[in-house]
């Protein structure tokens, strides 16, 4: 055969062999060099563009802090709905956020101090992630994340919380049947290897923002008119809660110059006369302080709200308070003169009457639809 044939002949077949071959644009890399057959990144399937999602807000509340970089989208609630309840987040897949989070507690998990992996104790109490939409000051009880979606980073790692690293993490949620195509419908992602770290804790952020808490019998009695307070719920509201302008020292200060309504809670960072300390350097848990960096801010944490605040025990950032009455008692009792005390710290008289009038009150802010709504349940069950 001459070898000009020859030679068209074998250009031929591999021209053809070539126009066989796999797309290079749908080529996906292999699991591994042991494993060439099975694809790690090919294209995901499926819708790729996500739903708006506006809150339903009551108009007596605030109104939301959202971010910008971070737009709530249906697709994007239910994902971290999915991933805070989902034990894959943990060392082992054998730990949920949910785990120090349950919704029949409001969201915290009822231990003085949070319980983690290997039953693991923490250094604070779990805090409610109940209304954290309307934060504008900072997370955690020392202001130590911005941003919610930054909070949710932290925990995953944390040896005293889930205890894992990011890297499995993103490797079982990226392997997963399930995700892919969700966190595709959610940000529009191509491939597996683009769900990252920050969009995981960004879905889990949207989740957040909408758990909301603003139908409680206080709710319904001041903003709805729909019920009205038992005497003792009135006597501890008018007497001790919104008291307000009063002489120093001779009646209650009011608890409402820190919790108000309506978001019984201003997320601001305050020494509420905890612990008696020589200085300001002494303080154990500096708080704030640490986050700061001024020792005019040790001591200092977060004024949560006080929504739910009846199935939130523990109290305070340690859980040193077991009820409700000790915590009315600490500030009947005041502060320790520490310098940098919110000036609120004054000590009041309290009788017994006063103390349960104003313990009862604190539980007509108790949201009983929060703690079943499917909207914030589990979607695994």
């Amino acid at each position: 055969m001459p070898y000009r044939i020859l030679f068209l002949l074998v250009s031929l077949s591999l021209a053809s062999l070539s126009a066989c071959g796999p797309d290079p644009e749908d080529d996906a890399q292999p699991v591994c060099p042991e494993c060439p057959g099975e694809p790690t990144d090919p294209l995901i399937t499926g819708p790729s563009v996500a739903t708006d999602y506006e809150l339903e807000i009551a108009e007596y509340m605030p109104r939301p802090i959202l971010d910008e970089d971070n737009p709530l989208t249906r697709e994007g609630i239910e994902l971290g709905r999915r991933l805070f309840y989902d034990k894959i987040m943990g060392r082992d897949s054998a730990f949920a956020c949910a785990d120090c989070h349950r919704q029949e507690r409001a969201f915290t998990d009822g231990r003085t101090l949070a319980v983690g992996v290997d039953g693991r104790e923490g250094r604070r109490n779990a805090m409610s992630l109940v209304n954290l939409v309307f934060n504008g000051s900072g997370f955690n009880w020392d202001g130590s994340s911005v941003k919610l979606w930054e909070q949710a980073v932290h925990p995953v790692e944390n040896m005293f919380e889930m205890d894992e690293d990011w890297a499995n993490v993103l490797e079982r949620i990226r392997g997963s049947d399930d995700y892919p195509q969700r966190f595709r419908a959610t940000y529009g992602i191509d491939r597996r290897s683009e769900i990252t770290q920050e969009l995981v804790v960004k879905a889990i952020a949207q989740f957040e923002s909408t758990i909301i808490s603003a139908d409680s019998h206080f709710d319904r009695v001041f903003f709805k008119n729909t019920e009205f307070f038992t005497e003792e719920e009135q006597l501890g509201a008018d007497s001790l809660f919104f008291v307000e302008n009063v002489p120093v020292g001779a009646l209650h200060p009011g608890c409402g110059h820190c919790h108000n309504a309506p978001s019984f809670g201003d997320n601001r960072f305050k020494n509420n006369g905890l612990d008696d300390v020589a200085s300001l350097d002494d303080f154990r848990d500096k708080g704030f302080g640490a986050v700061s960096g001024s020792k005019f801010d040790n001591g200092k944490f977060r004024t949560p709200t006080l929504r739910n605040i009846a199935l939130t025990a523990p109290y305070m950032h340690d859980g040193r308070f077991t009820t409700l009455a000790e915590v009315v008692e600490h500030y009947a009792d005041g502060g320790h003169g520490v310098e940098n005390e919110d000036p609120n710290i004054t000590g009041f008289p309290l009788t017994e009457r006063k103390k349960r009038a104003l313990v009862a009150f604190l539980n007509s802010l108790t949201d009983e639809g929060l703690l079943t709504d499917p909207r914030f349940s589990d979607p695994f069950e």
